[in-house]
């Protein structure tokens, strides 16, 4: 099974676009390109559920977020990053005694290749996160990226691709961007958040608000049938002049306008055009009216990115007025491509990651939702350990997070990688590819399968969606990592 092979659903249903319809949807604004939503197959749903991709565009350095903390491991750490107590100049290693607030507390210590119980703190500035964590309400999955198959290093260093495929692309941002978001690099137009989202359609009384993006577009929103569906930190983006209160000062103006723009014509694109402005103009009435609810009082910090949680975190308050019992969202931080200047710039995006995320978990408490809302990051690519003099370059797996009531939280999950950048037969070695790239030791496909089953998806379902899972659930590659219920 190739990468970039179709994606197969079964259980489904879908009604096809026609292309009529879909050459009038190229020529539409954004809020108005609106194409018919299909019937998805059995997804039955009577509770409700939401998953929130939290997603950090530049590449995360998962070795100053998730930070070696045992004296041995961070030793190596602060020799290979230049650093550590008191900061030598051009260091990117973090002090030990800046971690001490942010150590983490499992139930049970992680153990490495080596047999080694590790320990680890989060990045000084997450103190919200690591509270929940040490609360139970955060997991962390260790040294997750994509994989087409289970790889060694020797695998990975074979010159047989077919036999021992990677990933296409690797180390470049927009398709490794792709490849998380969708199993296939630049250009996809279908992800697996989408692919979710086409099954539970049926489930939804408005179809429209599953999957909804509070950051632009975003090929993970994006199935076979299920479209996004975008706001921003404000509310609906509205079709204007026609929701205005008057056009040109005029209300007769404005409700000559709207019926111009809404009704039926003979013409069959004209028709099809008038019919999606109408859905458009009702959808965005939808979420104005979800949105007049009393927002949760959950106080979050006023950045753009904690704006869009607040705004996912409104959205979900509001589901029964959009006529939802299942929801993907996506939100974005940019910023993390730190080739230079690593400790000064990472400190203050992972306090806002670690602000925002701890505000959207106490807002599902208040809202009584906690359970039923799953965030969880992602991310281009981990980075590499070893340091570039100021920074760290392009790498492949990294340590990602997931925050909810539901999560089997206190703990890790995956296998700790030894702290290492050498390249011998030795075992340390084996789970980087030079530089301290990780090697991922879990696919992206077992972290998206955890979170499908989890939120309804069965597992006759998940290989429609994740086209490489078939080839992991062997030894050391289970289909459920665990870290939900």
């Amino acid at each position: 099974m190739h990468l970039l092979q179709a994606q197969h659903h079964t259980r489904r249903a879908f009604l096809k676009r026609s292309g009529q319809l879909a050459l009038t949807g190229t020529a539409l604004p954004l809020a108005l390109n609106l194409a018919a939503m299909g019937e998805a197959a059995a997804f039955d749903a009577t509770d409700y559920k939401a998953l929130v991709c939290v997603f950090l565009y530049g590449g995360n350095d998962y070795a100053n977020t998730v930070v070696t903390y045992d004296d041995p491991s961070y030793n190596l750490y602060s020799a290979i990053r230049g650093g550590g107590v008191g900061q030598t100049a051009g260091g990117i290693a973090l002090a030990k005694a800046d971690l001490a607030a942010t150590l983490l507390n499992p139930a049970v210590a992680p153990v490495d290749v080596l047999g080694q119980a590790r320990q680890y703190a989060l990045h000084p500035s997450m103190s919200g996160v690591a509270n929940l964590f040490n609360t139970g309400h955060a997991a962390v999955q260790l040294n997750v990226g994509p994989l087409v198959v289970p790889l060694t290093r020797a695998q990975y260093s074979n010159s047989n691709r077919a036999l021992y495929p990677r990933p296409p692309q690797l180390f470049s941002h927009n398709d490794q961007q792709s490849i998380w978001q969708s199993s296939s690099p630049e250009g996809s137009k279908v992800g697996w958040g989408g692919n979710i989202g086409d099954l539970a359609l049926s489930g939804n009384s408005n179809s429209l608000f599953t999957c909804m993006s509070v950051t632009g577009n975003a090929v993970f929103l994006s199935g076979d049938t299920a479209l996004q569906y975008q706001v921003s930190t404000t509310g609906a983006i509205k079709i204007r002049p026609a929701t205005d209160a008057t056009v040109y000062g005029s209300s007769a103006v404005r409700g000559a306008l709207n019926s111009l723009i809404q009704q039926t014509r003979p013409q069959k694109l004209e028709n099809e055009y008038n019919r999606v402005t109408q859905r458009a103009i009702n959808a965005e009435g939808s979420v104005t009216a979800a949105l007049a609810l009393t927002p949760p009082a959950t106080v979050f910090p006023t950045d753009n990115f904690a704006q869009q949680l607040k705004m996912v975190a409104r959205l979900i308050k509001g589901q029964a007025t959009l006529g939802a019992t299942r929801q993907v969202f996506f939100v974005s931080l940019g910023g993390f491509d730190l080739h230079d200047n690593l400790v000064g710039q990472q400190s203050a995006l992972m306090g806002r990651v670690s602000a925002a995320m701890t505000a959207f978990y106490d807002a599902t408490v208040e809202m009584g939702v906690a359970n039923k809302v799953t965030a969880f990051t992602a991310s281009d690519f981990g980075r590499t350990l070893a340091s570039n003099g100021d920074g760290s370059d392009h790498g492949w797996g990294s340590h990602h997070l997931v925050v909810g009531g539901a999560v089997n939280g206190r703990a890790f999950y995956g296998t700790p990688p030894p702290v290492s950048v050498t390249n011998t037969a030795a075992p340390e070695d084996q789970w980087h590819v030079g530089q301290g790239r990780l090697l991922p030791s879990t696919a992206v496909d077992q972290y998206a399968a955890t979170l499908a089953k989890w939120f309804g998806v069965a597992d006759g379902e998940l290989t429609g969606i994740l086209p490489n899972l078939g080839h992991f659930g062997g030894t050391g590659y289970p289909v459920n990592l665990g870290f939900m219920p």
